[in-house]
């Protein structure tokens, strides 16, 4: 027979309400009274009922996290910190990829309500996902979810700043700048902004090519072929994200162009992964660990205290500095 609390406490010589304490950490118990508990527990081989310790609690330790797609390897990174803090917390985290598909996400939300999470953090388009009337702790990452629900971000702007200014000060007077859609509300956008501005400080015409949140590869070639029909005489391009800079290159190479000698090219992110397979790319890095802590701190205060004020925290980038640009 599966042992119960009442054993417990029969073979720690203390009562069913001593161990119910010791378990949900409730109120002040000695140590030496703990110890007799966790031995005794081990000695019966009792293990806790979450689900009941849940309830007791009014929390379930569970997190929901709704990420495109881990297989980018920039979400892919941030996702790993974000389990490991969230584990180290305390908290299981339910994995949701949405594939950027509003109603996918949409799904993923009702289903992370109904299992009762304590709280989510979203990294979505999807605007409309969550009303004003949000009853569940939230926190977006590098997206603007709704009216009322944090955002954790990189400097996005210092960032669109300090890739044109390199390329700048590398000798490209050509630059174009890859960015995503325009219209939708992420502060990525400044990276967009942040060259436009560093451009015409230098007297300088920007050149802006949108790339839709969903793209084939086909038709993302499609795009880097059509600034370079174009604008032949572009020298520097400046992407939005790492695996466009390096599809940038390949595609640059095929047609002829020597990187950084008569291109130079910069990427965005500076995951781990790519530093370790294309060290050589010159990027704009975004600390990934800081932005997972951060938002899983902030998650974890407003599950504590649900009335912490809305916030938007923008935490600093810095270049990395490779062969091409």
């Amino acid at each position: 027979m599966k042992p119960k609390i009442q054993d417990v406490a029969n073979v720690a010589g203390v009562s069913p309400t001593t161990v119910s304490r010791v378990l949900n950490n409730r109120g002040y118990i000695s140590q030496q009274t703990k110890d007799k508990v966790f031995n005794a527990m081990k000695k019966i081989n009792y293990v806790p009922n979450e689900l009941a310790r849940s309830l007791y609690n009014q929390r379930t330790n569970l997190i929901g996290l709704i990420v495109p797609s881990t297989s980018d390897p920039f979400y892919g990174e941030l996702a790993s910190h974000i389990e490991n803090i969230c584990a180290e917390k305390g908290f299981k985290v339910l994995l949701c990829n949405s594939f950027n598909q509003s109603q996918k996400e949409q799904k993923y939300w009702e289903m992370l309500q109904k299992n009762q999470v304590d709280g989510v953090i979203v990294i979505t388009y999807n605007r409309g996902l969550v009303d004003n009337e949000l009853m569940l702790p939230a926190v977006a990452i590098d997206h603007y979810l709704s009216d009322n629900v944090s955002v954790v971000s990189s400097d996005n702007y210092d960032g669109g700043n300090k890739a044109t200014r390199q390329l700048l000060y590398e000798g490209c007077k050509n630059i174009v700048h890859i960015n995503g859609p325009s219209h939708l509300q992420t502060p990525a956008n400044l990276r967009a902004q942040a060259y436009k501005d560093t451009m015409k400080e230098f007297n300088l015409q920007p050149f802006v090519y949108e790339i839709p949140e969903i793209i084939s590869l086909d038709e993302r070639t499609r795009i880097i072929h059509l600034i370079f029909s174009e604008h032949p005489e572009v020298d520097g391009i400046f992407a939005s994200d790492d695996l466009l800079a390096i599809k940038v290159i390949q595609e640059a190479n095929k047609l002829g162009y020597n990187v950084p000698d008569d291109l130079k090219i910069i990427g965005y992110d500076g995951t781990d992964l790519i530093q370790s397979i294309y060290s050589e790319l010159t990027t704009i890095v975004q600390p990934i660990f800081l932005i997972a802590k951060t938002s899983v701190d902030l998650l974890q205060r407003q599950i504590i205290d649900q009335s912490v004020d809305k916030q938007e925290i923008v935490l600093p980038i810095k270049v990395k500095e490779g062969e091409t640009g």
